[in-house]
């Protein structure tokens, strides 16, 4: 498993966020994206902020952008903020 993982909390906005596993979380979460072997794509994973269970976001794994694995986390985050059951972004 590649070692490369971005890690940040966030509010998400009005509407949450939607994951495979229990459907749309909202308030504050922490939010990491984590490259996959060969690092051409990335899965994207969700918790409550400070919980231990973790929740993988609709949508994940997705491709990593020509601008890195930064550049993919900072479009989730935004997606995050800004609700309205977010799902990783699209390849």
């Amino acid at each position: 498993m590649s070692s490369e993982r971005l890690v940040a909390q966030v509010t998400a906005g009005p509407g949450g966020v939607m994951t495979d596993d229990v459907g749309v979380i909202t308030g504050d979460l922490t939010v990491a994206t984590i490259a996959l072997p060969g690092n051409s794509r990335a899965r994207i994973h969700v918790q409550y902020t400070g919980a231990e269970e973790w929740y993988v976001l609709t949508g994940s794994p997705v491709g990593i952008p020509a601008g890195g694995l930064g550049a993919l986390h900072d479009a989730v985050l935004e997606r995050v903020r800004g609700g309205g059951a977010a799902e990783a972004p699209h390849d």
